[in-house]
């Protein structure tokens, strides 16, 4: 009937297991599942024929498929013939196309960020670009996956964009022709202080363990004599490549990673294969929540081998590995199927999917519930919770109404009318908003529909149910009210309070809109509190050594230790 009736029909050809090597637990169990699977087949079968509409087959299976997998963890995922490119940009970091992110917006498809050097931003199109017709077809009602499906193409080939642009009164015709698309996994990378090598690494995508290495030795021939990598908000990808990375600054043999599952065939051990590029030069890491999965195979390698300093915030805590697993008819599933452990033995997921609670959710492991493990010098490092760094910079708290400012397009709208006033900008380390484009800002948001988050609001209003039903709201009557006046969103205070967080948000979206992304990177280190702390601990070999050598908590006083000498050689 369906294509996807057809892949369940060959699920249940392919549990053949004899009787002979079966337990009858196992025999209970594949009886249990031919019969769910007889059960939904039947259930799409009555629904197809019965139904007083049509439906449609293969979403509502689709659906199914998603609802049921979303029980399970987060990176579980199906994808099907249509979306199999997904699955494969995410672990080459290529694809044919021109070279954008786009979303919807306003009704339309837009172009939300041109990549640098790439097709899009060569043939001129800018932020703000909503996306009209594509070769002639009127695309103003598509989806983002249907104008991304019409972008892509055979490399070389040209496609024509009708684009409607932010301040123009005319619609513009851009043809661009496209090309392969490989996303660089090193963002940016540069000498600072006169011999400190920094570089950003963005993914790990197939083969970009050999782009760092491209990198480190690029540093190294310009001076660098010791290296900061910076793995913040990089979110994994392929494990070979995080040991290749790990392999560059230890020697060869050593064991990175050990994963282990269900099926006991595949656990397996990572284990350095090539001679270090480098295993003496000092390295700082940098980390933060946004560093995932392979990028923490890398800072806890280093860590619990004593070969790098860790600073910035704990990361993600994504201790889980996923082995593609192709399926019927071009599909393919990408599967949870083991956890990783990293060289001091400790595990670092940090969120039990396996327990979750009665609503849904699922808890972080408690700090309490925790374990101790070793570094190779002795140092105590913990599982469960991602990874802690050696020196933690606290992150500044900020209210929720950056983050709907952005994510309304708030920021993103003002920004577009603000750059067709300004033809340029400082570079990117200098660039500072003035203080009248900022209340420029606030005068646009108060033009704005503008609400942002009320969860204080809903909070308060429980508190006050669980007063009236507790006989205390009489009581606290002039308490809660002065509470209620503080908690409730203001926008003009709001707007002033998080003024900091908010003026910075709008420079790294004007400062992408002339140096892309690279130039963001470049404005945010100027004034970074942890890049900074990279720098201060690497230009005083000392205090980086001090901080991967164990101190013993019962270490004698040092005079103690200089009387027992004298006595001992007395």
């Amino acid at each position: 009937m369906r294509k996807y009736i057809l892949l369940i029909l060959f699920g249940i050809t392919a549990i053949q297991i004899s009787a002979q090597t079966t337990t009858p637990g196992q025999n209970q169990r594949y009886f249990d599942i031919n019969k769910n699977i007889d059960i939904f087949n039947s259930v799409l079968r009555e629904l197809d024929m019965f139904y007083v509409d049509s439906i449609e087959v293969d979403n509502l299976v689709q659906g199914t498929i998603e609802n049921m997998l979303s029980r399970l963890d987060p990176y579980t995922e199906y994808y099907s013939e249509e979306n199999i490119g997904v699955l494969q940009f995410m672990t080459t970091g290529e694809y044919a196309g021109i070279g954008a992110i786009i979303s919807y917006k306003d009704g339309h498809v837009i172009i939300n960020e041109p990549y640098e050097g790439m097709p899009a931003a060569k043939a001129g199109l800018k932020a703000g670009d909503a996306i009209l017709e594509i070769d002639g077809e009127d695309v103003r009602k598509s989806s983002v996956k249907e104008v991304s499906d019409k972008l892509k193409g055979t490399p070389g080939t040209t496609i024509q964009l009708l684009i409607d642009r932010p301040g123009e009164k005319e619609n513009i015709t851009l043809n661009i022709l496209r090309e392969k698309i490989e996303m660089d996994p090193v963002t940016y990378s540069d000498i600072f202080n006169d011999n400190i090598g920094y570089f950003h690494f963005g993914s790990f995508t197939s083969g970009s363990s050999d782009r760092v290495k491209e990198t480190v030795q690029e540093l190294k021939n310009k001076g660098a004599t010791s290296l900061i990598m910076d793995l913040r908000g990089n979110g994994g990808g392929i494990l070979e490549e995080a040991v290749n990375v790990v392999n560059l600054f230890v020697p060869k043999g050593e064991e990175i990673v050990s994963t282990k599952g269900k099926v006991t065939q595949w656990d397996r051990s990572y284990f350095t294969q090539e001679q270090p590029l480098d295993e003496i030069i000092p390295i700082v890491v940098l980390i933060d929540t946004g560093s995932a999965s392979a990028s923490e195979i890398v800072a806890g390698g280093m860590q619990d081998l004593d070969r790098a300093v860790l600073i910035g915030n704990r990361s993600f805590g994504k201790g889980l590995v996923q082995t593609p697993r192709n399926l019927p008819y071009g599909g393919n599933m990408k599967i949870t199927t083991s956890k990783y452990y990293i060289p001091s033995g400790r595990g670092i997921q940090s969120l039990d999917y396996s327990h979750r609670n009665p609503d849904g959710s699922v808890a972080r492991v408690p700090d309490s519930l925790t374990n101790i493990f070793y570094t190779r010098n002795g140092r105590i490092v913990r599982d469960g919770g991602g990874i802690t760094p050696d020196l933690t910079i606290p992150q500044d708290a900020g209210g929720t109404i950056a983050f709907y400012l952005m994510n309304d397009n708030v920021i993103f709208d003002f920004v577009t009318n603000w750059v067709l006033t300004h033809d340029s900008i400082s570079p990117p380390d200098k660039f500072v908003l003035s203080d009248d484009d900022y209340n420029s800002f606030k005068n646009f948001v108060e033009t704005k529909d503008f609400e942002y988050d009320k969860l204080s609001e809903r909070s308060l209003n429980q508190l006050k149910s669980i007063m009236e039903f507790e006989g205390y709201l009489d009581v606290a009557a002039e308490e809660f009210k002065a509470l209620e006046a503080k908690l409730h969103p203001n926008l003009d205070r709001d707007l002033e309070l998080f003024k900091d967080q908010i003026k910075d948000m709008i420079e790294s979206e004007i400062v992408q809109r002339y140096y892309y992304k690279k130039g963001v990177l470049l404005h945010q280190l100027a004034g970074d509190k942890v890049f900074e702390k990279a720098v201060e601990v690497l230009k005083n070999p000392e205090v980086y050594d001090s901080i991967l050598i164990s101190i013993p908590d019962n270490i004698s006083p040092a005079e103690e230790i200089k009387k027992n000498l004298e006595n001992r050689y007395s």
